[in-house]
């Protein structure tokens, strides 16, 4: 069976990603992207987690209810793929996969796989960094320029992200940053702060997660505009759109339980991102639907 569009969800085997899998398929027939059957890749590094969320998928009773799925007369197929995002051949033998799967390109990208690990100590930042910044970094410009025109890219951060806990001069780092490698240097420079004993008088707050999170809001952000200006390796199709968001703070594993949000609350914003009209906007950070503040 060939597919008109398809998806590719990080980290889906649970919490926000399985979600975004599931409200995906309910709202793929309503959206504009709709124009035939779509199909979803739900990855997880583990395969046998992954291939229980992929049968917690198909025997879902709301999406059974919606005639999503094919099995139930509906657009969508979900399929279960291995790619553990801090493992650099993992992302590289996912996107030759794609690649060769669908020379066609594929539609939708959304990197929401990550940790959020206690405590603080080097190895714990460079644990941090690996997935959240780094492998999140990988699998985007290793996927990017297999997006097909009008294309979506989003990269789940976090409120956390946000720049309130920067020395001045970070901050207008951050802010003035205009390639990836700026804000790839600043990953670097947090780390070996870290290793060295002197990240507060350097300006780094004690958080390794806040500060990944903030590195995947400043790279998305100066990639949308390399997208705009046409200076990503590989190259871009025309009118893809990258953004990043925030899904809220959600009851899932990452937040020990502790979250206001369902998972399917969580999944709001991505989903609308993926398939809403967005007006053409790109490389902004999205809170609650909403463009947000950085």
């Amino acid at each position: 069976m060939s597919h008109s569009r398809i998806a590719a969800v990080t980290g889906a085997n649970k919490g926000i990603g399985l979600a975004i899998v599931r409200n995906l398929a309910l709202q793929y027939p309503q959206s504009s992207f709709n124009n035939g059957p779509f199909l979803i890749y739900l990855t997880a590094r583990d395969k046998t987690r992954g291939q229980d969320a992929l049968k917690s998928i198909q025997s879902d009773s709301e999406l059974k209810k919606a005639r999503a799925l094919v099995q139930d007369g509906g657009l969508t197929t979900v399929k279960y793929q291995e790619l553990d995002i801090a493992d650099d051949q993992s992302i590289n033998s996912f996107a030759s996969f794609l690649k060769k799967e669908h020379p066609e390109g594929i539609d939708i990208l959304i990197n929401n796989a990550g940790i959020a690990e206690q405590g603080f100590d080097p190895p714990m930042v460079d644990l941090t960094l690996k997935v959240n910044y780094y492998g999140t970094l990988h699998t985007t410009l290793a996927l990017l320029p297999h997006l097909r025109p009008g294309g979506r890219l989003v990269n789940v951060s976090s409120m956390a992200s946000k720049l309130n806990k920067y020395s001045p001069a970070i901050t207008s780092r951050f802010r003035s940053a205009r390639s990836v490698s700026d804000i790839t240097t600043l990953m670097h420079e947090f780390s070996a702060s870290v290793h060295e004993g002197r990240h507060t008088e350097a300006g780094w707050p004690s958080v390794a997660y806040s500060t990944s999170k903030a590195g995947v809001t400043g790279m998305t952000r100066v990639l949308a505009r390399e997208v705009s200006e046409g200076t990503v390796q590989g190259g871009v199709k025309d009118g893809v759109l990258v953004n990043s968001c925030c899904p809220g703070y959600v009851k899932t594993d990452m937040t020990k339980g502790g979250g206001a949000k369902t998972p399917d609350q969580g999944a709001r914003t991505p989903v609308m991102l993926a398939l809403g009209e967005l007006g053409g906007t790109t490389g902004e950070f999205w809170e609650h639907g909403e463009v947000s503040q950085w």
